[in-house]
C-alpha cells in the first residue's frame, strides 16, 4: 500500500525517510527543528526534489528517478502548518476549490461540523474551525495518504484534543496511511502506530 525510500542532502546532511507496509499507519516523524522533516513531506506531495526517491502510493509509482507524477494527479492530501486557506474565498469555496460540489464533500462538511460556517471567510474562523476546514479540503480530493504538517500546533489545549480525535475518526474511517510531523510528545504517542525519527 505504501512505498517510501528518501535521501535528501540539506546543508552537507543526509537525512533519509524508509517507510513500507501493506496495512494503512498513523506515522509520525519527529526530529530537532529544522533538520528536514517538513522537506520530506515536500518530496512526497511532489512539492521538492530528492537526491534518490521511490515513492509508490496504492499500487501507483509516484517519483523513481526521472519519473515524476505531478502534484496536482498524486491523490495526496496535505494539511500544512498554517492551514493554507485562501482569504478571499469563503469556506464553501475554499473546501471545493479542487473538485465540484457533490455528495461526498456534503457528507464531509457534516462529518467535520463545519456547515454553520460555509458563508464565512477564513479570518473568521476559530483554530479548530480552520483546521477543520483546511482538512474537508484535502480530503475533498479522497486522496491514498494524508500528510499533517505539525497540523495542533496553533491550537488551545481543548482544541488540540478535538482535533487529535478528528484524526483518529478519520483515519478509522478512511483506512488511509497518515504521516505525521510533530514536536509533541503527546500527539505522537496519542497518535502514531511507529514513530520515525530523523538525525
Amino acid at each position: 500500500m505504501i512505498h517510501i525510500n528518501i535521501k535528501k542532502i540539506i546543508k552537507n546532511r543526509t537525512i533519509t525517510l524508509n517507510i513500507q507496509s501493506e496495512v494503512p499507519k498513523i506515522y509520525a516523524i519527529v526530529g530537532k527543528s529544522g533538520i528536514g522533516k517538513t522537506t520530506l513531506l515536500n518530496i512526497i506531495s511532489g512539492l521538492a526534489e530528492a537526491d534518490d526517491v521511490f515513492i509508490r502510493i496504492d499500487n501507483e509509482t509516484l517519483s523513481h528517478h526521472g519519473h515524476q507524477v505531478k502534484v496536482q494527479d498524486r491523490k495526496i492530501g496535505y494539511l500544512f502548518q498554517d492551514y493554507q486557506l485562501f482569504p478571499h474565498m469563503t469556506v464553501h469555496e475554499n473546501i471545493h476549490y479542487m473538485t465540484r460540489p457533490n455528495k461526498d464533500t456534503e457528507h464531509l462538511i457534516k462529518q467535520l461540523n463545519i456547515e454553520h460556517c460555509l458563508d464565512q471567510y477564513p479570518s473568521t474562523l476559530s483554530g479548530g474551525e480552520s483546521q477543520r476546514v483546511a482538512l474537508c479540503r484535502v480530503l475533498s480530493v479522497k486522496p491514498n495518504l494524508l500528510l499533517l504538517d505539525e497540523p495542533f500546533s496553533s491550537l488551545d489545549d481543548e482544541t488540540k484534543e478535538e482535533g487529535m480525535r478528528l484524526i483518529q475518526k478519520i483515519f478509522a474511517t478512511w483506512r488511509i496511511p497518515i504521516i505525521l510531523v510533530s514536536h509533541s510528545k503527546k500527539e505522537v504517542t496519542t497518535l502514531s502506530d511507529e514513530v520515525i525519527e530523523i538525525k
